[in-house]
């Protein structure tokens, strides 16, 4: 084979690499399985992944600098919480350059009201349990903490009530179609050397945060960029996770999320259980009625905003514009109303106590009914999709 042969073939077998990681979307088993290891991975590295947290310390700083805090925050460049977000975020940007699938998405009127509004209850749910569904639920659960099962509950239940509602808005309030556009074709063809500079210059933050002695805030950075790559190659959607089941019957992200959570729950354990972690870390503070009652107006709040958490952020970076704004308002609402929440003692009585299930029943039981939990709710959703027991008709 003569060398112009050679180059050609690893030419094409490079191509066909690249198309299979950035062109075809992952499965969503494979995504929860990545999401899952790399959550046991950040916390083994610095804390756990969160979403909610890096939100409210943006919302946090902007509103010490118009003057309506006057306690200053930590800076968005070195709080933890921050850089998991601006990780997920700037993951999934680059990899929607990468994979041709970045465009600013505008939305009709009516959905940018239904993102103000979806983003006001998400702020005020994850206020109250103690987290989104990242760190309220999908975190809380793997940290072996029954709120995250309360918020669970809440979460399904919410879902159902934002399906209901929508289903009404289509019938009484239908809305006209939107035409798409095509976009700029030379601008989507740059599109994967945009986003090659994307990583680049990650790569270059990530050092100078090793430079300036912040290795572990870098290391964050990086924790971040790879859920960021994951979710946006994945499609991976807490939404659909509870929405599905009521909607469509489909179970796959159901599952997927099961098998995500059963990852964290052993990784998380074994942590905590050999000290390397505090088994107080991430137990919320907030069962059962915040996390319950917070997670029912969570997940109201999703529904409404076409996003949870996570969802919100990795589809602001692939540029719709509705995502954007729910994710300004859940910041926002979220850092006032924790604020109130903080200011009342009352209010925090309200709210529940830490329910750390190792205290009462010890590691190994802990771990054995949580992942009962999941075993029958990944059953319970391959189930439904073969009987449409729990789907909702229009």
């Amino acid at each position: 084979m003569s060398e112009n042969s050679e180059t050609s073939v690893m030419g094409g077998i490079l191509k066909r690499a690249y198309g299979a990681v950035f062109y075809e979307n992952w499965p969503v088993w494979l995504g929860g399985i990545l999401i899952g290891i790399m959550s046991v991975i950040t916390f083994a590295w610095a804390r756990p992944w969160g979403v909610v947290g890096g939100l409210r310390n943006w919302a946090d700083w902007v509103f010490h600098q118009i003057g309506v805090y006057s306690h200053a925050p930590m800076s968005p460049l070195i709080s933890t919480n921050s850089i998991l977000v601006l990780g997920l975020l700037w993951g999934a940007f680059g990899a929607a350059l990468l994979s041709k699938q970045f465009a600013i998405r505008m939305a009709p009127g009516r959905e940018l009201i239904k993102g103000v509004v979806g983003g006001c209850f998400m702020g005020v749910g994850s206020a109250m349990a103690g987290g989104c569904n990242v760190g309220g639920f999908y975190i809380a659960t793997s940290a072996l903490s029954l709120g995250g099962i309360a918020m669970m509950v809440g979460l399904l239940a919410g879902a159902y009530l934002g399906l209901k509602y929508l289903y009404w808005e289509m019938i009484h309030l239908p809305s006209k179609p939107t035409k798409g556009g095509s976009g700029n074709k030379s601008l989507i063809a740059a599109e994967p050397y945009i986003g090659a500079l994307v990583f680049l210059g990650a790569i270059v933050a990530v050092w100078f945060y090793a430079r300036e002695a912040y290795a572990r805030v870098g290391g964050l950075l990086l924790c971040g960029i790879a859920f960021g790559i994951i979710i946006q190659r994945a499609r991976f959607c807490f939404v659909r996770c509870f929405r599905d089941p009521f909607m469509t019957g489909e179970g796959d992200m159901a599952r997927a999320v099961a098998y995500s959570i059963a990852i964290g729950i052993i990784g998380f354990a074994a942590l905590k259980w050999t000290g390397l972690r505090g088994e107080d870390v991430n137990v919320t503070q907030t069962f059962w009625f915040g996390s319950l009652v917070g997670g029912l107006v969570f997940g109201f709040g999703m529904l409404l905003s076409g996003g949870c958490g996570s969802g919100s952020v990795w589809r602001a970076g692939e540029g719709h514009v509705k995502l954007m704004v729910v994710v300004v308002f859940f910041a926002m609402t979220n850092s006032l109303f924790r604020a109130l929440i903080d200011a009342s003692q009352g209010f925090k009585k309200l709210i529940g106590f830490g329910f750390y299930l190792p205290d009462y029943i010890g590691y190994t039981w802990a771990v054995i009914l949580l992942l009962l939990v999941f075993v029958v709710y990944a059953l319970a959703a391959t189930w439904n999709e073969e009987t449409d027991k729990f789907t909702v008709e229009m």
